[in-house]
């Protein structure tokens, strides 16, 4: 069975992009310039009738570092019922303690509202003080099957050691660990051949040029010139070949 290829998109018209050109799974997200936020309700509803393929969700409310208030752990618990109302097949969750550690409440609470969900841990674990730590507790919580992980560095190829001995710590367990973060067609070979993984996640994306005439004067944020990131699909198909090879 080749390596799976996971894409992270944040639109629907790269979920289109991303799926006519090989991926087998997508996360969807809004804002990945933000590192992926929660998607509208909408969004997730049209995915989920759009894709062939399964669709896991972000359950991120905002950008920053994954301490979640109480009233912010009752909108992620929202957005997972909203998520599996709108069809997705699993969600993507990650929360922490201020001192680095699993904030193993919150993740429990996420746990019991995606029952029977499908679930990704995002790379919240590569903010993890002991990630050994990390990893048994996840390993103790069989619904989550896979960990996003850089290998706590600034891009997968960085990590891959860590992610080699992740790898092979849960080699004969169910759960996957899935190498994300600067993968590309260039590195994504040496990556899966180094640590051994069997799935792979990258963003694959370029940028969409604004077609639109607008007033120059007027800005929506910083560094907005009206562009924004779309699927690059000969990206996806060049990962997509790679991974059928193992």
């Amino acid at each position: 069975m080749s390596v799976l290829v996971e894409v992270c998109i944040d639109s629907i018209r790269s979920l289109s992009l991303a799926e006519h050109a090989g991926a087998d799974r997508v996360e969807l997200c809004s804002a990945l310039r933000l590192g992926g936020l929660t998607p509208s309700d909408g969004y997730m509803q049209q995915a989920a009738q759009k894709a062939r393929i399964p669709i896991y969700a972000i359950i991120r409310p905002r950008e920053g570092d994954f301490v979640y208030a109480s009233e912010e752990i009752e909108v992620m618990l929202q957005d997972i019922a909203n998520a599996r109302q709108a069809g997705c097949a699993g969600v993507v969750i990650g929360a922490l303690t201020p001192s680095g550690q699993l904030d193993l409440p919150a993740i429990d609470a996420m746990l019991a509202q995606a029952k029977g969900m499908g679930v990704t841990f995002h790379r919240a674990f590569d903010h993890c003080q002991d990630p050994h730590a990390a990893l048994e507790a996840i390993l103790a919580r069989p619904t989550i099957e896979r960990i996003l992980t850089s290998g706590q560095a600034t891009n997968a190829w960085q990590g891959k050691e860590a992610l080699k001995q992740w790898v092979d710590a849960t080699r004969h367990t169910s759960l996957a660990i899935m190498p994300g973060a600067g993968v590309t067609p260039d590195n994504a070979q040496a990556i899966l051949t180094t640590t051994g993984a069997r799935e792979i996640h990258l963003s694959a994306r370029t940028e969409q040029v604004s077609v639109m005439q607008s007033n120059a004067c007027a800005s929506m944020g910083d560094g907005d010139d009206g562009s924004y990131p779309i699927t690059d699909p000969e990206s996806v198909r060049l990962v997509k070949a790679i991974a059928q090879s193992f």
